[in-house]
């Protein structure tokens, strides 16, 4: 389970790429309750998504040519600079270099040799997320790929993340993911694409999932306000309840409610 005491290669923010702020504000406001904040004119259109006051996401106008509605993942990391090299050296690329964000952090993004964009966060005044593993909050990030194998050793050798794998069915096989800290909890997951998706044209992504108090009744109000079901409400035993959508704007995401005990 996420928490905010954030470690190194943890989920520590996300956020959304949209190109219309106000009409991704009401979208995901009519289905978590969230409610959008500017960070005012000198940030670009930079702004927040909170619940009760606390930051849950963040929302920004997409600057990069061609670029589409997405959801971006970043990793807790102690030095920006150091892990771009790490990722050059491993085979991915550098998307936006490290650079300060007035004196809240550092930020840098990159994209993984299979194709995935992430994102890494060098914290300042700002640790991270206000809010995470809650109703509302982000849950667990995934990663579905075009190359499990390619994926993993270029994580591990970036972020040092320990792994176990757990069979799914016959052929496919569910990744979880831990921090290089030995005592931190797993926070998230990654998988092959299934050869069916490989063949429509699916890329390799990282997929928020937030967790919801009822996966059913999200789905609902998600199908209600827009949003394109990907994957209906499904049990996955042991783990919870989830769902995945797209959102009108074409961003994907998920919403699970986690299985207690």
């Amino acid at each position: 389970m996420l928490t905010t005491t954030y470690v190194p290669g943890a989920p520590n923010w996300l956020d959304l790429g949209t190109r219309d702020i106000a009409a991704s504000a009401a979208f995901y406001g009519a289905v978590f309750g969230w409610r959008h904040r500017s960070a005012g004119p000198e940030a670009g259109g930079y702004g927040f998504f909170e619940q009760e006051g606390s930051t849950v996401a963040g929302i920004g106008p997409l600057t990069a040519e061609g670029a589409s509605p997405s959801w971006r993942v970043y990793f807790h990391t102690p030095d920006a600079d150091a892990t771009a090299k790490a990722v050059e050296q491993a085979g991915g690329s550098v998307r936006i270099a490290p650079a300060d964000v007035f004196t809240f952090g550092r930020a840098a993004a990159f994209v993984d040799p299979t194709g995935a964009d992430f994102a890494v966060w060098q914290p300042g005044e700002t640790r991270g997320l206000d809010l995470v593993a809650v109703p509302g909050s982000l849950a667990r990030a995934e990663l579905y790929t075009t190359d499990a194998d390619a994926a993993k050793a270029f994580y591990g050798s970036v972020f040092a993340w320990r792994t176990t794998d757990v069979p799914i069915g016959p052929a496919l096989t569910y990744t979880v993911l831990f921090p290089s800290a030995g005592d931190a909890s797993a926070h998230g997951g990654l998988m092959q694409l299934p050869q069916a998706n490989l063949d429509a044209g699916s890329t390799s992504e990282w997929h928020p999932y937030f967790e919801v108090r009822d996966c059913d009744a999200t789905l609902a109000a998600a199908t209600e306000a827009g949003a394109t079901v990907l994957i209906p409400a499904t049990e996955a035993p042991g783990i919870g309840r989830f769902a995945m959508f797209l959102d009108p704007a074409g961003a994907a995401f998920a919403v699970i409610t986690t299985a207690t005990g």
